[in-house]
């Protein structure tokens, strides 16, 4: 069987409810700082076989902010009193390297991993608002070039401190006595130019070895940054309109990126956000489109648009007149998001009102019946464009339907799994097991290591 043949598509689903508007009835209105509703998101998403469930964050509000981010969860806590409540969904959650210790992240997702049984996923960003910084000392965010600057550094000393223990270290041998071999405990002693961090990590590797790297950048310096340390990348590309060749072209330009960095194309895999809706006739979907954003207001929408560019006031801009050139702003924000929507803008003619509507409610490709949704994540994948989709679904209604109509579809096909194929997130996403970088394996010399990774393995 050919590699080609033999992918399947990878799925996940964003457990904060996706999408819509908390007036709208099919979206529960606190759903964002309920447990409750995580807890039955993921608890669809595992009754699909999906991969993972993902949590996005952000620690930075103003009162321009839109309702979702005002009051929600904190990542790693929800995740844990997910992790108790399913056993084979992954659980994904974001965390910052520019506003918190590399030891504490560490930490922190090593235990979840440990927690879950091997399911933990942490989803890297630095950070793209400019008030963030006042929320952790700081004057100001980091410009965009020493963010990556940051990050690079940050991932290798987690990273390293993973693989502080090799994975036979904890014998816990009753009868002899004996609870670990330290002879397999290593201390990272890392001095770097933003972080000095001595180690080890006290805690065990878990069974997949590391919790599996996510990351959404997608400017230059974030894909370069994925192409070295990560295993998946988010992208919203086909949530924003369906562009079959934009998204393919961006999926080629990852995997050359990551085979240049010494890594094989299939050790990263790209998950384009979609939002799918379904309907028994493409009326009936284009009429639950309509439907799902008729409670959005151009306050709201516009507020929307403004986050991608650090909160700038869009108020002095006529609603119903084109937007003018937007210059420089947002390039230090959400940029690669930020340059789309000006490119939009000038593209298309576009108002303050038609674009901050496209931005609140990007309707993509994927609202049908469960055909024409079928057909389209086949075309995607297979193209290829995708490994796999981040289903961000308004309504737990919603998900039902593609869980229930879609789902089968595709594993009629052969293109989806009937049944988890392990028990670990890295498992079911097929990725290998990461050797720890202190082990030399027979006939593989340690030279063979990168030099970021020599330079780690200390103690």
């Amino acid at each position: 069987m050919s590699a080609q043949k033999s992918r399947k598509i990878k799925l996940g689903v964003g457990l904060q409810g996706g999408g819509g508007h908390w007036r709208d009835p099919a979206v529960a209105d606190g759903a964002v700082s309920d447990i409750q509703s995580y807890i039955n998101y993921a608890r669809i998403g595992e009754r699909g076989k999906f991969d993972l469930g993902f949590i996005a964050d952000s620690a930075y509000i103003t009162r321009d902010s839109t309702w979702p981010f005002l009051s929600r969860l904190e990542p790693l806590t929800a995740l844990s009193a997910i992790s108790a409540l399913t056993t084979h969904l992954g659980v994904v959650g974001t965390a910052t390297t520019s506003f918190s210790e590399p030891f504490t992240t560490a930490r922190q997702f090593a235990s979840l991993d440990k927690i879950s049984g091997g399911r933990a996923g942490w989803n890297a960003v630095t950070s793209a608002l400019e008030g963030l910084g006042k929320n952790h000392g700081h004057e100001k965010l980091y410009d965009h070039e020493l963010r990556y600057r940051i990050a690079e550094e940050y991932l290798q000393v987690v990273e390293g401190l993973w693989d502080s223990w090799e994975d036979d270290a904890f014998v816990r041998d009753r009868q002899s006595g004996r609870y670990v071999d330290l002879n397999k405990m290593h201390t990272l002693d890392h001095k770097g130019e933003f972080f000095s961090v001595q180690g080890p990590l006290n805690m065990e590797r878990s069974p997949q070895g590391r919790p599996v790297r996510f990351q959404a950048g997608a400017s230059d310096a974030g894909i370069q940054l994925a192409a070295r340390h990560a295993d998946a990348i988010f992208s919203d590309n086909l949530s924003r309109s369906y562009s079959l060749e934009d998204a393919a072209g961006y999926y080629r330009k990852v995997k050359e990126r990551t085979r240049a960095a010494g890594r094989d194309g299939s050790e990263i895999l790209i998950f384009p956000a979609i939002n799918p809706i379904v309907g028994d006739t493409q009326e009936e979907a284009d009429f639950l489109y309509q439907e799902s954003i008729k409670y959005t207001d151009v306050e709201h929408a516009v507020k929307y648009l403004s986050r991608y560019f650090s909160f700038f006031d869009f108020s002095q801009f006529p609603l119903d007149e084109p937007l003018p050139d937007l210059g420089e702003i947002g390039n230090n924000s959400f940029k690669s998001t930020a340059e789309f929507y000006k490119n939009l803008a000038k593209r298309e003619k576009l108002t303050l009102r038609q674009l901050a509507f496209r931005a609140a409610n990007p309707r993509g490709g994927f609202v049908g019946t469960a055909q024409f949704v079928a057909d389209k994540l086949q075309e995607v994948f297979e193209y290829p464009a995708a490994d796999g989709f981040m289903i961000m679904a308004a309504g737990q209604k919603n998900l039902n339907r593609f869980v229930d109509e879609v789902v089968p579809l595709l594993q009629e096909r052969g293109l989806y799994r009937r049944d988890y194929e392990g028990t670990t997130l890295r498992e079911n996403l097929g990725l290998e097991f990461p050797r720890n970088r202190h082990v030399v394996v027979a006939g593989s010399p340690d030279a063979t290591f990168p030099a970021q990774i020599k330079e780690l393995s200390v103690g």
